[in-house]
């Protein structure tokens, strides 16, 4: 039995060092996008654990192989690595692509800390996520003016509406994770409903230089974007738990980031706000707390050829509104300017009472995007936006829970867009969007609505290209068309319609009557051009030059068309006009950069024209049943608004840094030769910081922040009959309040807790000194100060 094992064991050993290993594998590596060789790629061969590489044309050869399963890893310099197995029986020749220029392709994530910029040519700053995270208990609206030129137009301090070079609301497009942001942005004291929280970056750029975003961004765009996706098998996260003094206020956010080496990611993020009333430097605001819920959750995979993200996020803010600033009429927005201080004041307390706003937003979204070779990209996406907007007025009785204003507001858009970038020296970009909105006004609230019931269609094609003209000089272009479409049901007041004039003009649109009343269906159709052009110009390795001209198109919004009664939380009778038409601006601008290891400088200038210009002005006052309430009527004129913005930052040691922001903007109708209303004063702010990386990644900084008088400003006072003594009242609406000057302070250190865990502790005292003072972009200034001190300690564990 022992031979006929030994034998049976020889005759497989033979047969093993019989086998044939003759194979040839040749293979041939080139680029995905444009199908170029790859010279010099390495091709390691596990099985072997040998290498070759490939030559000139990209071709390599292996020889000698047995059959079975031959596994390469390929990596090549601009590459993403690659592993691939073939199964050998016979000779083989296989054309294998790699994802060259990883590092210009948004899809793929790398370890190292980026910037990764929206436009070339456009003024575009970035705000990256360490700057972020001192605004975690605030807003996004807050964290932008760390951007030269960008300020914002306040309702209160929770209310925060950003202001890019001078302009608001409608005019600056908000992009959340790819999906434009739809929340009644038309109204001033409307903040955007996005949690700073979920932001890992935002790029602010000046104007509409990103077509494929949107036409109508005459003052400018803020593109808000997640953190990037890591193709390793890691888990991580972190953690931010914040308190402050004013408001006796509380933050805290958790992020929790799944990936795999595959591409399936998977990320969830929840955060909570709360305060309670805030206080100005000698009293306390009443019925100024904030209780703000947000979640966000994303979902997909991710690879270079193709991939698929679900995203979702959901805010829920309740936001107090100065009780001060609830008028029963004009005569006590009188009596408020000339006293002081507010006439509420109460004792500190966490509850919120009318007048408040509370509301809710869903955005859900859902992408996929395929890579052909030679060819570029292609990119679906539906998203869906549900927004619930509720204003609640102080009343009386039953009406008392009931909200004042009632408005749902819900967008559905899918979008279509192709990037050819298989030449990577001309990219060209095109697409289409489509888009439908649906407001609900309810008309339950009891009160005549402000925003009538309408539906909204939304057409939009646009193309866009790069050329690398050569290494110093970079071009680009673009050309937008957009249809919007308004169908609206609207009830006007007889004596309302025949005093604007509306019965010679629309007595078409007129589909029902009443004894008082027209019910009426405006359908009205904008048809909008956008482009823009613009250069970037290296003039050697330190300094750079960018051009940009820019042409929006923006239709008037449906505030400015339909507005026609109180709006309760503003405390004023708003008028809009449905005769207006769109906007068209033509902006230039030029930016200087001047860049070296010890200074960076940035000059930018611009020069903005704006045919039909739609502002919202005081006009005079409006009897109601009320009594009397200031009337703030929507019009229309030609404008023009220039400026320009420096930013310097100075290592002046290693350990200590200089920086300065500036902001010079001016506005003027050209219509009437006056100022135009709520332009930013000039301001300037001053920072020196010390960096001590040997003590713990040690810094501490202090800020001047110096805000003039605006002495340019248009004359809107008006008198009003005091019908008790038959006096003429002047009510000053106009006259913005004095300069003013704040000394901020932060300070930060990291603690390394483990291999992968640290711990950033934070210190920062705002309004260092309690000064008292009143911001000319504050819808509030007339009621009460600014905020008083207020100090921050945040503690952010990474894991």
């Amino acid at each position: 039995m022992k031979y006929y094992v030994l034998i049976v064991l020889l005759v497989f050993m033979c047969f093993g060092f019989a086998q044939k290993c003759d194979d040839v594998f040749l293979g041939e590596l080139r680029d995905f996008h444009d199908n170029t060789p790859l010279n010099g790629a390495t091709v390691f061969i596990k099985n072997l654990n040998k290498y070759v590489a490939s030559d000139e044309r990209g071709k390599f050869k292996i020889e000698n192989l047995c059959k079975g399963e031959l596994i390469l890893v390929i990596s090549h310099i601009g590459c993403e690595t690659k592993r691939i197995t073939f199964n050998i029986d016979g000779d083989m020749f296989q054309n294998i692509a790699l994802e060259h220029h990883i590092e210009e392709l948004n899809e793929v994530s790398i370890a190292a800390t980026v910037e990764r910029k929206e436009t070339k040519t456009s003024q575009e700053t970035i705000i990256k996520s360490e700057t972020l995270k001192r605004y975690s208990n605030l807003s996004v609206g807050d964290a932008l003016k760390e951007v030269p030129g960008v300020s914002s137009i306040n309702t209160g301090s929770t209310i925060v509406k950003p202001m890019i070079n001078g302009l608001h609301s409608s005019r600056v497009l908000i992009m959340n994770n790819g999906v434009r942001l739809q929340d009644q942005e038309w109204g001033i004291e409307h903040a955007p409903n996005i949690d700073v929280n979920i932001a890992n970056q935002i790029s602010v750029i000046k104007g509409s230089g990103a077509l494929a975003y949107g036409g109508d961004a005459v003052g400018g765009v803020v593109v808000i974007n997640p953190k990037r996706i890591i193709r390793l098998d890691t888990i991580y996260g972190r953690t931010l738990i914040g308190g402050q003094t004013n408001g006796r206020g509380y933050n805290i956010t958790s992020t929790l980031n799944k990936n795999f080496s595959s591409g399936w990611f998977a990320e969830i993020q929840g955060s909570s706000k709360r305060n309670g009333d805030l206080k100005a430097p000698n009293y306390t605001l009443t019925n100024t707390g904030l209780d703000s819920k947000g979640v966000s959750a994303r979902f997909g995979k991710l690879n270079f050829e193709s991939g698929f993200e679900i995203y979702y996020s959901f805010l829920d803010n309740e936001i107090g509104i100065l009780g001060a600033s609830h008028i029963g009429s004009v005569f006590d927005l009188e009596r408020a300017i000339n006293s002081g201080q507010p006439f509420l004041v109460e004792d500190f307390s966490y509850e919120i009472n009318a007048p408040k706003q509370e509301i809710t937003h869903h955005l859900a979204k859902l992408n996929y995007y395929k890579r052909y070779k030679n060819f570029g990209r292609l990119k679906l996406q539906y998203d869906y936006q549900h927004n619930q907007r509720l204003e609640f007025d102080v009343r009386i009785g039953d009406r008392r829970e009931i909200p004042a204003i009632d408005l749902t507001l819900q967008t559905h858009s899918i979008l279509a867009d192709v990037n050819l970038d298989s030449n990577l020296d001309r990219k060209i970009n095109f697409g289409v969007i489509g888009r439908f909105q649906d407001n609900f006004a309810n008309p339950d609230t009891g009160v005549r609505r402000l925003i009538p019931d309408y539906n909204k269609y939304d057409f939009g094609i646009y193309t866009t290209v790069e050329y690398v003209v050569n290494n110093r000089l970079i071009a680009d272009a673009g050309l937008r068309y957009d249809f919007n479409r308004i169908d609206a049901k609207k009830f006007y007041r007889i004596s309302r319609w025949d005093e604007r004039g509306y019965d010679e003009d629309f007595s078409d649109i007129i589909i029902d009557e009443t004894p008082t009343q027209y019910l009426t269906n405006p359908v009205f159709d904008y048809h909008n051009i956008s482009a823009s052009v613009g250069i970037n110009y290296s003039i050697n390795e330190s300094q750079q030059m960018l051009l940009n001209y820019s042409l929006a198109s923006r239709p008037p919004n449906v505030a400015e068309l339909f507005s026609d009664g109180l709006h309760h939380s503003a405390a004023r009778f708003e008028l809009g006009d449905i005769r207006f038409d769109q906007e068209i601006s033509n902006r230039i601008s030029a930016s200087y950069i001047y860049s070296t290891s010890k200074l960076n400088l940035s000059t930018e200038i611009f020069y903005n024209k704006i045919k039909d210009f739609i502002y919202l002005r005081p006009f005079d006052f409006i009897s109601t049943a009320r009594g009397p309430f200031p009337l703030w009527e929507y019009q229309q004129t030609d404008a023009e608004i220039f400026g320009i913005d420096l930013t310097i930052n100075y290592k002046i040691t290693d350990n200590w840094q200089f920086a300065n922001k500036t902001a010079y903007i001016k506005g003027n109708d050209l219509g009437t030769d006056m100022a135009i209303i709520d332009i930013p004063p000039f301001n300037t702010t001053n920072q020196i910081t010390y960096n001590n990386e040997s003590w713990n990644n040690f810094s501490a900084s202090l800020k001047s922040e110096w805000v003039f008088k605006q002495n340019d400003f248009p004359d809107f006072n008006f008198e009003v009959e005091d019908e008790l003594n038959e006096e003429m009242i002047l009510v000053d609406i106009s006259s913005p309040p004095p300069a003013y000057h704040l000394l901020h302070f932060y300070s930060e250190a990291t603690f390394i807790l483990s291999e992968k865990t640290n711990l950033n502790i934070s210190l920062g005292v705002n309004n260092l000194l309690d000064t008292a003072y009143r911001n000319y972009l504050n819808r509030l200034r007339f009621y009460a100060d600014e905020l008083g001190r207020n100090i921050t300690l945040q503690l952010q564990l990474n894991y």
